[in-house]
């Protein structure tokens, strides 16, 4: 009979949401749109929040920014892509993340990686841990957008852009014996390596030079 009541109680506190369509039909919540949505503010939005998570209704994200449970539920595919994107914005996901997905580097990959124009920072949370990198302006490009949930999208780097994040970050001594990365770039085309020298030459980095003439004899061989 307790545990009956006390369903309902938490029942009965999820019902209360005048909004609750709108609430779980959005990819994300801000703290400020929940101050709207459910009319409390200061202490009491905090209460309110707090009893909601702990309800397992709302999912924290980072400070300030949740899901609802019913959301991730039903759209739970690409979810952490797209989560990936938004926890740090503007950003992509790059490097570790698309290679290993796509099959270039052999070891299994549990973060998802991306760049951004900020300083390099960390997330974790329930589904993962979200790690960027800061880069130059002129090198945040070489990235598409795939379809998520009704008008948002997913911003991931092409193959190409992926494999040239990836060594911009390594130092050089890491990949100077480039057989030892393993990387299966059988699949490349000359207009894949031709991509990668135009990212080269944006980066105006003489590093990068050095290891676009590696994985170039690599692949030759």
């Amino acid at each position: 009979m307790i545990i009956l009541f006390h369903n309902y109680y938490h029942m009965s506190r999820k019902s209360e949401i005048k909004n609750k369509s709108l609430m779980e039909n959005k990819p994300y919540l801000t703290k400020k749109e929940l101050e709207l949505i459910l009319e409390k503010k200061g202490k009491n939005l905090d209460k309110k929040i707090s009893l909601l998570i702990r309800d397992k209704y709302l999912i924290p994200l980072k400070r300030g920014l949740y899901v609802t449970e019913n959301f991730y539920l039903k759209n739970r595919k690409n979810f952490e892509e797209y989560l990936a994107n938004i926890l740090y914005y503007p950003s992509y996901l790059t490097a570790e993340y698309v290679l290993a997905k796509e099959g270039v580097i052999p070891e299994s990959v549990y973060v998802y990686t991306s760049v951004s124009l900020k300083v390099t920072r960390t997330f974790k949370n329930q589904f993962g841990t979200f790690y960027y990198r800061k880069i130059k302006e002129n090198l945040f490009c070489g990235f598409y957008q795939k379809p998520y949930f009704e008008n948002y999208r997913i911003k991931i780097a092409t193959l190409v852009k992926a494999l040239f994040d990836y060594f911009y970050f390594k130092p050089f001594l890491m990949v100077k014996n480039i057989q030892d990365l393993r990387l299966n770039l059988i699949n490349f085309k000359k207009e894949d390596f031709e991509e990668f020298f135009s990212y080269v030459k944006l980066s105006r980095s003489e590093k990068m030079k050095k290891i676009y003439k590696l994985i170039k004899k690599e692949n030759d061989r």
